[in-house]
């Protein structure tokens, strides 16, 4: 008898492309760290572009043939990452007046999402990695606000780089859940 096992992302044969996503936010975090001169016009243009590749992703993931549960969780993740991605393509002025905001909504969205998938995959060992994961997210998202509602830049400038690398390391490594087991 086969064992059964569940995972909350699903299992797919391109777990490698989410994989290079957290990859490239890793980089782009360090890279914002240590030249955070280079200012909120390159910052925000170039995590535009990777959240419009984050929600191709998601929405390529949702519509593959072993969609994972809560796939519709996926399908508006993917809308909003690729909406809020166009909308700081599109005009450097406007990126950089509403970055931190869309920063925070973008993060809070994420904490909460894996809040759930920690609640519903209470069953197994590591369910609480996702909790924690979750509480980070959410508490980056409001520190976001704050920084938005105080004008902060330097603020907004240390939390950009911090959160690049945060979110792209979870997102490495919940890549990982998602590759398929080799069947024996």
């Amino acid at each position: 008898m086969k064992a059964l096992s569940l995972n909350f992302w699903g299992q797919t044969k391109y777990w490698w492309i989410v994989l290079i996503v957290g990859i490239l936010l890793v980089l782009g975090g360090f890279a914002y760290w240590f030249w955070p001169a280079a200012g909120f016009a390159v910052a925000s243009q170039i995590f535009g572009w990777l959240l419009i590749l984050a929600g191709i992703v998601q929405l390529c993931v949702a519509a593959g043939v072993n969609r994972p549960r809560g796939w519709g969780w996926w399908i508006c993740g993917g809308v909003i990452d690729m909406f809020v991605g166009f909308l700081l393509v599109r005009s450097i002025v406007l990126s950089e007046i509403v970055f931190p905001y869309f920063l925070a909504i973008v993060f809070i969205f994420w904490g909460v999402a894996s809040i759930i998938a920690s609640v519903s995959t209470r069953s197994h060992s590591y369910w609480w990695m996702y909790l924690i994961n979750g509480i980070l997210l959410l508490l980056i998202g409001f520190f976001f606000l704050e920084a938005g509602w105080a004008q902060d830049m330097m603020m907004v400038s240390f939390l950009s780089a911090l959160a690049f690398i945060y979110w792209g390391f979870t997102i490495a490594m919940t890549s990982y859940d998602m590759k398929p087991r080799s069947r024996e």
